[in-house]
């Protein structure tokens, strides 16, 4: 019998069309996310950590440290190192994307990690002294770090001095971003300005 993650959800027919980031979303079976970090010293091991895992590890994060929309965000370490409250988040977020969509809430993340991964940015290279932004494609990996960041970042950003939770919050950005809507989706929009910054940096 196949094991479904959280003991609801299946992880056997999950489609991924963006062939890139089919190389490296993993959908180990697996009823709890959670590897206690084995893969920590394995060269891109992270790539066979199921990928509802690695939302929650990006969720355990002290904040921002830098001004996004114009405010630092700080968690004052409600999150960091607390793996079983970060997946709490997770599964709860996941069972308010199954009630908003009546879809399997995995499948929705992946489209959401389609949609907000950027193909292009830019880079800082130096000749004689001098400094220049240029273009660069990005890798696969990093195409799926940009984006589960940018998702959990959101989540964080919604539910920071607001009446949501971030589990509440986590959830309406994945709706949104699974659904391709760029006025509402925080990480479409972080896309858009990488790939923006990346064009006019040719």
């Amino acid at each position: 019998m196949m094991e479904k993650l959280f003991g609801k959800y299946e992880l056997e027919n999950i489609q991924i069309n963006d062939k890139s980031l089919a190389q490296v979303i993993s959908f180990r079976e697996i009823t709890v996310p959670h590897t206690f970090g084995r893969h920590a010293k394995k060269p891109l091991g992270k790539m066979n950590v199921n990928i509802v895992e690695r939302l929650a590890n990006k969720l355990m994060r002290g904040g921002t440290g830098e001004k996004t929309s114009g405010k630092v965000i700080r968690t004052h370490g409600k999150m960091q190192g607390k793996k079983l409250k970060a997946l709490g988040i997770v599964e709860t977020a996941f069972d308010a994307v199954a009630e908003q969509t009546k879809e399997n809430p995995v499948q929705i993340f992946v489209k959401a990690l389609e949609n907000s991964a950027p193909r292009e940015d830019t880079t800082r290279v130096q000749y004689g002294g001098v400094s220049y932004q240029i273009a660069v494609d990005l890798s696969a990996t990093r195409r799926l770090d940009m984006a589960l960041r940018n998702i959990t970042l959101a989540a964080i950003m919604g539910s920071f001095n607001k009446g949501k939770n971030m589990a509440q919050s986590l959830a309406n950005e994945i709706v949104s971003t699974g659904k391709g809507d760029q006025q509402t989706s925080y990480a479409m929009k972080k896309r858009d300005e990488t790939e923006r910054m990346a064009r006019s940096a040719r």
